[in-house]
């Protein structure tokens, strides 16, 4: 009993408010691939804790070929704006590069604003 409660703080503690809007263009998004888009851009705010929202815009691009999966996200924070836009053939992969690529780019804000 002891442990279920200590494990129930301690999700409530490492919990988060980053509010994640999720505009699909063209298509459906369906509940399993917004949930994998919360979990990955949730990760964000391990890099900058002052990040209290990500926009994310997928957009089928037409006609239908490969590489037609257009990912973008924007973050803002105060005094700057983090945008990054990819274009993939599942929108899988897209989330994962844009993720990669801002934590790349939080991470030189971040180290940028220290050194001041």
């Amino acid at each position: 009993m002891k442990h279920n409660i200590a494990r129930e703080r301690n999700l409530i503690k490492h919990r988060k408010t980053m509010e994640i809007n999720i505009k699909s263009i063209h298509f459906d998004a369906t509940e399993q691939l917004e949930a994998f888009i919360e979990k990955k851009v949730s990760k964000l705010e391990k890099s900058l804790e002052e990040i209290k929202q990500a926009d994310v815009q997928l957009k089928v691009v037409k006609p239908a070929t490969a590489l037609n999966k257009e990912v973008s996200i924007t973050i803002p924070v105060p005094g700057q704006k983090f945008y990054v836009q990819k274009v993939c053939d599942t929108f899988e992969e897209g989330i994962d590069q844009c993720v990669d690529s801002l934590k790349v780019q939080l991470t030189k804000y971040k180290e940028k604003r220290s050194n001041r």
